[in-house]
């Protein structure tokens, strides 16, 4: 049950076999905002979001698509040769906006040379008929894949972190796109104020029997500026530790099928932003802490998958 090194279905395992070689992630950013942010939904966002959009990583949107892709690829250039990357659409809503603009915007993308699919990052209530068919049209010409940041499956949490969308409306998402044929990643947040081992697990099980193809496992960053940091001077909650952290990971790829792919196991928070937890920053400490936890269980994703 070894994806090549791996215990768990990585992303990079994926890439490879589809292309045959190293794959990159270009992060950029398309100019979107958020109904969570113009007034549709609310004014301030989700709880946890910075003022980036939770893309403080992306290329600057002063620059147009075809700018953002080719600094990017420049920057690899020097330590990667392999010219290929998917253009992946991370800030705010990606697919919140005129039509028009989101056809513009993914073609351009497409057209730039090395690019061999596109990941697009949004919510499950900014997809219209109109942009389900765009969607469509694009899937059949590229490998796509859609993030929907799902986050946790308690109401309550939701409410509290003012994801601004109920269940139903995530999975009336899936079900109409996987109709199409679309791939979908969902996103988890590990650590979310109040949210108990047991109720994180929930989460997971619930994405493991919904047809969902990738996941995203990140644990909750408090960082300055959002209005999480200003909630947790007020209400202090306990963070994670590492080790907690990593034994949480294990326990939900235990829980996911073998076919999901693990598009992340923690997450980035900038350095200068970081409130904590701290110990995130060792990004790869974390990494192999998961490995390490694994192989000492000598467990595997789906070991304890029950579909």
């Amino acid at each position: 049950m070894r994806w090549n090194d791996k215990r768990y279905h990585t992303l990079n395992y994926e890439l490879r076999k589809k292309f045959g070689c190293k794959v990159f992630k270009l992060s950029l950013d398309g100019g979107f905002t958020c109904p969570n942010r113009d007034g549709t939904i609310g004014n301030r966002g989700c709880l946890f979001c910075s003022e980036e959009g939770s893309g403080e990583f992306a290329a600057p949107k002063e620059l147009d698509i075809k700018e953002q892709i080719n600094d990017q690829i420049k920057f690899l250039a020097p330590k990667w040769k392999t010219g290929r990357y998917i253009a992946y659409f991370q800030n705010f809503t990606n697919t919140y906006g005129p039509i028009g603009k989101l056809q513009r915007i993914y073609n351009e993308a497409l057209e730039c040379e090395g690019i061999v699919g596109i990941a697009i990052a949004t919510r499950p209530d900014c997809l219209t008929e109109e942009v389900l068919n765009l969607l469509e049209e694009l899937n059949k010409k590229t490998y796509l894949w859609i993030e929907l940041g799902l986050q946790t499956i308690h109401e309550d949490t939701a409410r509290l972190i003012r994801r601004g969308y109920d269940i139903y409306c995530f999975e009336k998402a899936v079900e109409n796109l996987r109709k199409r044929g679309i791939d979908i990643v969902t996103h988890l947040i590990i650590g979310l104020p109040n949210e108990s081992k047991e109720e994180i697990l929930k989460s997971v099980k619930y994405i493991a029997n919904k047809g969902i193809q990738g996941v995203k496992l990140h644990l909750m960053h408090i960082l300055k500026g959002t209005d999480l940091y200003n909630y947790y001077k007020v209400n202090p909650f306990p963070l994670l530790e590492k080790d907690e952290y990593i034994s949480i990971i294990a326990d939900a790829l235990e829980l996911l099928p073998p076919e999901m792919v693990i598009h992340r196991v923690t997450g980035d928070g900038a350095k200068d932003l970081l409130v904590g937890p701290r110990w995130s920053l060792h990004k790869l400490a974390v990494i192999s802490g998961i490995d390490r936890e694994l192989k000492d269980r000598d467990s595997y994703q789906g070991k304890n998958y029950n579909k």
